[in-house]
Order: C-alpha cells, then structure tokens, then sequence
C-alpha cells in the first residue's frame, strides 16, 4: 500500500488533481481498482495538508438484485458513506436494446448516472479507479479500432454536468494493486458480457507482447507520458 500511495500522492500533486475545500464522490464498481482508489485516498486525507470530503457511490445496475452488505461494511471500517444508486442500466441494454457491443454504452450510462448523484449531492469531483495498464489498454484500442492516438487522461473537466473526473491511480500498476487487493470484498461482476470484451482481448494481447518483448508496456507507457496526450 505504501507504493501505491506514494504513486497516488504523485499523481495528485503531479496533475493537481484534489484542491482545498473538493468534494470527490468515487465511483465504486465492487472491483479491486476502486476499493483500492477508496483506501488510499482515505489514507492520503489523514495525512494532507488540504482538506477536502469524500463519498463513495456504487451505481446498481441491476435494481436491487445484488448484495452490497460487504461493500457497505468495508466503508463503514473507512468512515465514509456508501450512496447505493439503484438503475435499470442491465435491463436497458441487454433486453430492451439488446446491444451486440454493450461496454461503451454501458460505461457511458454509469457514468452519467454517477454524475447525476455527484451533482444532487453537491459534490464537485468524481474520482475513477482506472490505473496505469487501462491507460496503456485505451491507447491501443484507440489505435487498433479507431485510427487516432488517444488515451486516458489523469483529469478532465465535463462541461455539461460542470464535474471534474479525476483518475488518482493514474501511476499505478495494476499488479502493484493485485498485490493488496487479496483481503477486499471484491463482488463477483454479474454482466454477462465480463471477460468477453473488447478491452479484454487487447489486454490478453498485450500480456502475450510483453513475454515476447520483454520491457514492452514499460515503452508504451514511456511513450504515453512523454508525449501531448494527455
């Protein structure tokens, strides 16, 4: 953990990500990367300088079929309220649209309803835990898909909901995450297009170049943070 908010403390500082007086609501998915983001910037608040509020959300896409009593523990062991924002997400996309490529939809949805509870509450940040590997994944499915370079940015300000989206594990690894996620009350993903999607694919890709190349995804990396991407 001690890596991973090092990382984190340089992200912010880096891309000034969190200013005095912010109130971030984090986007939880029940996944390791945003109980992860959640932990560390719970820890970072203690022992900051700047004073700023955090929430947390998790966006139920399946109104109220799924158990969040794990998830609602482990934010009580962190003092920090669990909103619970409860969707027909699932049902619009798969039965009512019945999409063949339900992820960018998908994410758009969630999304637009996190912003929505950001807005309701007053909250004027979102903190999202993409890390260092979805960075370099966003890359090459841009590149392989739509022609352009383009990637994850470490903050980005949404004029329309006049939110900031920010990406504190902007620097870290997700193996430096995997390493202190084995304790987490990680929720078993219920979408039945998990583990078949695009973004998938272009990560096992990217494994298979690595061991064949060694020091590949280190390059990219190199090659993302140089340059005016971001």
């Amino acid at each position: 953990m001690q890596k991973i908010l090092s990382k984190l403390r340089r992200a912010i500082q880096t891309y000034n990500l969190i200013q005095e007086g912010d109130k971030i609501l984090v986007g939880l998915s029940g996944g390791k990367d945003s109980l992860i983001l959640l932990k560390s910037l719970v820890n970072f608040q203690k022992f900051n300088l700047v004073n700023f509020e955090i929430k947390a959300c998790i966006i139920d896409m399946f109104s109220g079929q799924v158990d969040y009593s794990k998830l609602e523990k482990f934010c009580n062991e962190l003092n920090v309220e669990l909103i619970i924002e409860k969707t027909d997400i699932a049902s619009i996309i798969f039965d009512v649209r019945n999409e063949k490529n339900p992820c960018s939809l998908c994410a758009k949805m969630r999304r637009g309803a996190l912003n929505s509870v950001a807005n309701k509450i007053g909250y004027n940040k979102l903190a999202l835990g993409h890390h260092l590997d979805d960075v370099v994944n966003t890359f090459i499915m841009s590149l392989f898909f739509e022609g352009r370079l383009n990637s994850m940015s470490p903050s980005s300000y949404m004029s329309k909901t006049k939110i900031t989206l920010i990406r504190p594990l902007f620097l870290v690894e997700e193996k430096e995450i995997i390493r202190v996620s084995k304790d987490l009350p990680i929720l078993k993903n219920k979408c039945p297009n998990d583990k078949h999607s695009k973004r998938t694919e272009i990560d096992e890709y990217l494994k298979h170049l690595e061991k064949t190349y060694s020091g590949v995804k280190k390059r990219i990396i190199t090659a993302i943070l140089n340059s005016n991407l971001l």
